[in-house]
């Protein structure tokens, strides 16, 4: 027990950095072969990267604005990004270029990409206030915007594909995915639901908000009732939440320019993975055993997941109060301004 606390108190360094962006990092998605991961910019580019070689594969052009959110598809054949000019590009993953010119997909800033479980559409949620379903094979749109009646932050397809899940300035909305009919809607943070993300089962839907409300909240699909208390932590807004693939670890990413990592079973974080600016996205490798995040330094960084964390939980482990701190190499912020800012207004 007195090794395994010691073991929680010591202090390291990211295990790769990868550097090719201009400007804040935006956005992340993880292959399923374990060997690429994409990223999204404000510097108006995609950066496709090999995990083991940390290089780039390929900077994908043809943004004309900062881009929000990328997604990759199931099987893996395309890539989607959208800006905040609220244009749209669908990518070939293999030959990494645009399958379709701009598409000008919305009036406002494109916030969440998701494909569907089939692959066969594309939603794409937008401060403007709705959500479009795109045709993968024509990339044309398919039926009526659907009306969120508030700007919308983000959006995530339920695992079975049955529920659409819609974060939006004032509620998350639950959508029957077939027939499009929202089936409830929740005020689950103050306000700015910015965040969500599923349980890799289905059985949880995870929300987070601004510094309004920096919590992590956990929801039951079968009442959706809130499932225990806030997840508290995070002193600032908290912009992007993941799950492992197992269902037993998630993590937080926050203006507090931390990644928090935290154990399902009893809310307990395990880890603080520590930036020197404020944390965008967040990732987990294919093998569970990485958290991949982005930042406003520009950087992708690569985290390697305690091994304590990646063991079956045991009653002598709860009793482990220390934190492990991991932080990267110490640097000057690059987005100082909005670091002050941060403290007294949202910034997405």
């Amino acid at each position: 027990m007195g090794e395994e606390a010691e073991s929680m108190t010591q202090m390291t360094i990211p295990v790769r950095e990868f550097e090719a962006h201009t400007d804040a990092v935006r956005a992340v998605a993880v292959f399923s072969d374990g060997r690429r991961v994409v990223t999204g910019s404000a510097d108006k580019t995609l950066c496709l990267w090999d995990l083991e070689e940390g290089v780039v594969l390929k900077k994908m052009e043809g943004h004309r604005n900062a881009i929000r959110a990328i997604v990759v598809s199931r099987d893996e054949q395309f890539i989607a990004s959208g800006d905040y000019n609220g244009e749209l590009i669908a990518w070939d993953s293999d030959t990494r270029n645009p399958l379709t010119q701009i598409i000008k997909a919305h009036f406002g800033s494109i916030y969440s990409l998701d494909f569907s479980a089939d692959g066969a559409l594309l939603a794409t949620g937008s401060l403007d206030g709705t959500v479009k379903l795109w045709s993968t094979s024509t990339w044309c749109l398919q039926g009526s915007p659907i009306d969120c009646h508030a700007a919308v932050y983000c959006i995530r397809y339920a695992p079975s594909g049955e529920h659409l899940a819609i974060a939006t300035f004032k509620d998350v909305q639950i959508l029957i995915t077939d027939t499009r009919e929202c089936i409830a809607n929740f005020t689950a943070h103050a306000v700015f639901n910015l965040s969500l993300a599923w349980m890799p089962d289905g059985s949880r839907l995870f929300s987070a908000s601004t510094i309004l409300d920096p919590t992590i909240r956990a929801w039951d699909p079968s009442t959706w009732k809130q499932v225990g208390d806030p997840w508290t932590g995070h002193t600032y807004q908290v912009n992007a939440i993941a799950v492992n693939s197992t269902g037993t670890l998630v993590a937080s990413a926050s203006d507090d320019k931390h990644v928090r990592l935290w154990r399902l079973s009893d809310r307990r974080t395990f880890a603080i993975f520590k930036h020197s600016d404020n944390v965008y996205c967040v990732a987990f490798s294919t093998d569970g055993k990485h958290i991949i995040s982005g930042s406003a330094n520009k950087k992708v960084l690569q985290w390697a997941i305690p091994e304590v964390a990646l063991r079956e939980d045991s009653p002598q482990e709860r009793f482990v109060k220390n934190v492990l701190l991991l932080e990267a190499p110490s640097e000057q912020s690059t987005n100082n301004a909005q670091d002050a800012d941060s403290t007294a207004c949202f910034h997405p």
